[in-house]
């Protein structure tokens, strides 16, 4: 790999790395010419939003177009939660882990249960329910998962269907973060769909951050109780743009025609070109991930070689001395990209 010289770096660390797609682009463009109402109000937002209701089959559900993930998740679980109740997360959550604690700061305790491929079932859950179960304790009230999750795994239909059923029996909500549902819903083997998505979930986002856009996602509330006041908390906690705008145009853009899908399924596609070829050159992969995320164990000397010339993102060391690093593939990433790495991959020192 010392052979490269000063061949420009490649990046694999994550998929918003890229500005956005340059249909997103142009629309933007033309948009920006025009006099918009401003928080949201606009037209492309209002088309937006009835794009998204119509893709998931969801007539009655609200729309709202906030800037990342983050923020999403902290106004929603804010506006739907009690003070006194509580999250039920996977310890790998993004809420749990990677969030600096919003959740938290906004009253909320998150609790986790111990999950090995990132995903929940009922039988994760049910110990944190008898545990926490009268007034001095906090009070679980709503269930968050990831779909694809923070390992790259994906929930089937009858696993949602199991979430769902549970948490509607015992008086749970269940909330969905999107911020990479794209690419579970264009994985191999997924039998689940947007519309499937919505109607087992209270509410959950549409992400487009990680899926093509300058920035944004797209939340879904789909109960009807959880609706009310919705843009109050929005403006509270920051998270109304004045030039709303912005986010619809990249929302209708991509929910006009496919784009969305079709971005994540381009990912997806290298994401398996990856795999193949970190395969064939002897990689061991940690998780098995059907999306753009791939975890693969390294010795600390072909960490050194891959970071010479890769941008990716070291996960955890782990006791046998080797470390997890994650590749990421995005709508831009191309074969090229991909034929290189799996080409160095294969010439790495053994130790």
């Amino acid at each position: 790999m010392d052979g490269h010289g000063g061949a420009a770096r490649i990046g694999f660390r994550n998929d918003y790395s890229e500005g956005a797609h340059p249909r997103l682009l142009q629309a933007l463009a033309q948009a920006s010419a025009e006099q918009n109402a401003g928080y949201g109000l606009d037209r492309h937002s209002a088309r937006a939003h009835e794009l998204i209701r119509r893709a998931c089959a969801q007539p009655q559900a609200e729309v709202h177009l906030l800037a990342g993930g983050t923020q999403t998740n902290l106004a929603a679980i804010a506006a739907f939660l009690r003070p006194h109740q509580a999250v039920i997360a996977a310890d790998s959550g993004h809420v749990a882990v990677h969030e600096t604690g919003a959740i938290e700061a906004t009253g909320h305790k998150v609790l986790v249960a111990p999950a090995t491929d990132g995903k929940l079932t009922p039988a994760l859950i049910q110990p944190l329910l008898d545990e926490h179960g009268d007034e001095h304790m906090v009070q679980p009230r709503l269930v968050y998962v990831s779909d694809a999750t923070e390992l790259g795994t994906v929930y089937r239909r009858a696993e949602l269907q199991a979430l769902s059923r549970f948490c509607r029996e015992r008086g749970l909500l269940l909330y969905l973060d999107g911020a990479r549902l794209g690419a579970a819903l264009t994985a191999a083997g997924n039998d689940l769909t947007l519309a499937d998505v919505a109607a087992l979930t209270d509410a959950f986002y549409i992400g487009g951050t990680k899926n093509g856009a300058l920035l944004g996602e797209a939340l879904v509330i789909v109960d009807p109780a959880l609706q009310a006041d919705f843009r109050y908390l929005t403006k509270q906690r920051g998270a109304m743009l004045a030039k709303g705008m912005v986010l619809g145009v990249q929302f209708a853009a991509l929910f006009e025609d496919g784009l969305w899908f079709e971005l994540a399924a381009h990912a997806n596609r290298m994401a398996a070109r990856l795999s193949e070829g970190l395969a064939a050159a002897g990689a061991r992969f940690t998780v098995d991930s059907p999306t753009n995320q791939q975890f693969v164990a390294v010795t600390p000397v072909q960490l050194d070689a891959l970071a010479r010339r890769y941008d990716f993102e070291r996960w955890k060391a782990r006791a046998d001395g080797t470390v997890v690093i994650r590749f990421v593939t995005s709508w831009a990433t191309t074969a090229a990209m991909v034929d290189a790495l799996c080409a160095d991959f294969a010439v790495l020192p053994a130790r």
